[in-house]
């Protein structure tokens, strides 16, 4: 019979979001550079875009949970870019801007992030 301690489930559970989180990102970005390959005003760029609100909206939410363990520093500088990849894919959306180039790199940045 199998026995595990708290703090090796803890630690498993733990490793299993952020390998959920990083799958996330990748897969957004992934649609991201599908988009980007056929234009800003197709339907890859407005699932890409969709799924990225999806994303970063549940993950600003659990950002500025009280129970999330990140340091609080690092925590509002995530929910700031958060915020801006919400705000620039609007623009996306809304055809103000066609910057996936920038969505995707900053993207990028956070998924490699994540240890």
């Amino acid at each position: 019979m199998y026995q595990f301690s708290y703090a090796d489930i803890q630690t498993d559970s733990v490793a299993d979001a952020k390998d959920r989180e990083r799958q996330l990102l990748t897969r957004s970005i992934d649609m991201l550079v599908a988009a980007r390959g056929v234009g800003t005003d197709s339907l890859e760029a407005v699932e890409a875009i969709h799924f990225l609100n999806r994303v970063w909206s549940t993950l600003v939410e659990d950002l500025g949970s009280p129970e999330n363990a990140l340091p609080k520093e690092l925590r509002a500088n995530l929910i700031s870019i958060g915020l801006w990849l919400l705000r620039e894919a609007e623009d996306v959306r809304q055809g103000r801007s066609d910057n996936l180039d920038g969505l995707i790199e900053v993207s990028q940045i956070i998924r490699d992030g994540i240890q």
